[in-house]
């Protein structure tokens, strides 16, 4: 991975957790969002124009069918519309009309809110970029909003196609017998792509870790605030993924209370085992981080001491010389070897004498 450029430029953050600028699309922007049909586990294509409410009626005139809602670049009449066809709770209007939240889970009435990030890992700046998607889900509709404009793999709304077949693969709707099983079926596939994506940003985080590992023994100073920058990085992951436990474990303890079927409970237990998994290797990230600090933090202070030590030997050696020649330029009148005539090269033979006995001492001692 390349190292950060040390320019004194801090990191893109925004809230609690880093955003991009795709996401900041305005109010009155026209609307981006794309309804498709689950029926009977199958994806079909909606009529073009077709509205919320309209959706949602489709959804509920028969079993089977599930009415998909995406907002690839939310606008502001778009959360308004959604609001008005749901009729959802004004606290519940006010948090999709918020990002920056961390993962969670909350339920009004018949509709399941759950907020979630997925990251990815940028290899030219070594950082960590999250995407965070805002997930409705009620008894035959499903609304996923990306606050951040761009999909869980960092692609935005330009790159998604708008053939059915294309769409499926993107949308992670290609699993018929999956989807049959309801719209919490649509969260499971999110959940299992955003917590899949997590491996590749653990992969890239752990080498810039094994580099810094051999940046610290090569001695190189720039390497304290990489590892500062790393560390942050890892924190933020940290955030997501400890945050995610506590929604799939809410999902988990609504299993029975909402008859969730036990294909699906399977399907759920296993994305939560998985999330378990990547975040221990997070913690031991974070840990490794926090000792390789300490580390470099010891050997800073022995290069330290060293340099102290070089220093010191330096100045005693200049010290004896300095003392005789202080001696001798006392300007008494009563200097009996200022007039004998070998009291000037004894003095100099002095100097250096003493010069090349602290020298030899030191280098024995490995001051110098």
């Amino acid at each position: 991975m390349p190292q950060r450029q040390q320019d004194g430029a801090q990191p893109r953050r925004s809230g609690l957790f880093r955003r991009g600028t795709a996401g900041d699309a305005p109010s009155d922007a026209a609307t981006t969002r794309r309804t498709r049909y689950i029926v009977d586990g199958r994806l079909t294509t909606a009529p073009l124009n077709t509205s919320i409410a309209e959706a949602l009626t489709y959804s509920a005139a028969a079993p089977g069918r599930i009415a998909l809602c995406l907002f690839p670049t939310p606008t502001g009449a778009d959360i308004d519309e959604l609001a008005e066809a749901w009729d959802l709770h004004p606290v519940l209007v006010e948090d999709l009309q918020q990002a920056s939240q961390r993962p969670k889970l909350e339920r009004y009435g018949d509709v399941l809110f759950l907020v979630v990030r997925s990251a990815r890992y940028v290899d030219e700046v070594e950082e960590v970029d999250f995407s965070e998607f805002h997930i409705l889900v009620r008894p035959n509709a499903v609304a996923v909003l990306c606050q951040d404009g761009r999909w869980i793999d960092g692609t935005d709304d330009s790159t998604l196609p708008n053939s059915d077949v294309d769409i499926e693969g993107k949308t992670l709707l290609d699993n018929e017998s999956l989807l049959s099983l309801g719209p919490e079926a649509v969260v499971y596939r999110l959940l299992d792509a955003i917590v899949d994506g997590y491996t590749p940003v653990l992969r890239g985080l752990a080498i810039d870790k094994e580099q810094i590992e051999r940046q610290v023994f090569s001695g190189d100073s720039a390497v304290t605030e990489r590892i500062y920058r790393l560390s942050q990085e890892v924190i933020d992951l940290r955030h997501a993924t400890s945050s995610l436990i506590d929604v799939l474990e809410s999902l988990r303890k609504g299993f029975d209370r909402y008859g969730i079927p036990d294909a699906l409970q399977t399907y759920l237990q296993d994305v939560a085992d998985h999330l378990t998994v990547v975040d221990a290797r997070v913690s031991e990230l974070r840990d490794a981080l926090s000792q390789i600090l300490s580390v470099n933090a010891t050997l800073v202070s022995q290069r330290q001491n060293e340099d102290m030590k070089k220093i010191s030997g330096w100045a005693a050696i200049l010290f004896a010389p300095t003392l005789i020649a202080a001696v001798y330029g006392m300007n008494f009148d009563t200097m009996p070897e200022l007039h004998w005539t070998f009291g000037y090269p004894l003095a100099v033979g002095g100097m250096l004498a003493f010069a090349a006995v602290l020298y030899i001492t030191f280098k024995l001692k490995k001051w110098m």
